[in-house]
């Protein structure tokens, strides 16, 4: 399992103007299984997005195809772990 955290180092009329094509790219990928929950950080300074995947290189793929890494919106930062431990809702996701 991943955690992507989105950094962004443009204003915001930059982020947002590329923003339908980004929740056009969450979507396509939320139909794919791999990615689990997503949204904006407080303050408005970038997102996480859960995801799910065999590997890291195949996580680099997936942002390699987000506007926002396209246009140079916004950095990632990739975090991988193993879940050890969950509520009943997300028992699932144990030991991925």
């Amino acid at each position: 399992m991943f955690i992507i955290a989105l950094t962004y180092h443009k204003s915001l009329e930059e982020v947002d103007a590329h923003l339908s094509a980004h929740v056009a790219f969450l979507k396509e990928h939320y139909a794919k299984g791999i990615f689990l929950a997503s949204g904006r950080k407080n303050p408005r300074n970038g997102g996480i997005i859960l995801a799910l995947a065999p590997s890291k290189a195949e996580i680099e793929a997936v942002i390699a195809l987000d506007p926002f890494y396209i246009h140079d919106v916004a950095t990632y930062e990739i975090t991988e772990f193993t879940p050890s431990m969950t509520s009943p809702e997300l028992a699932f996701l144990a030991n991925r």
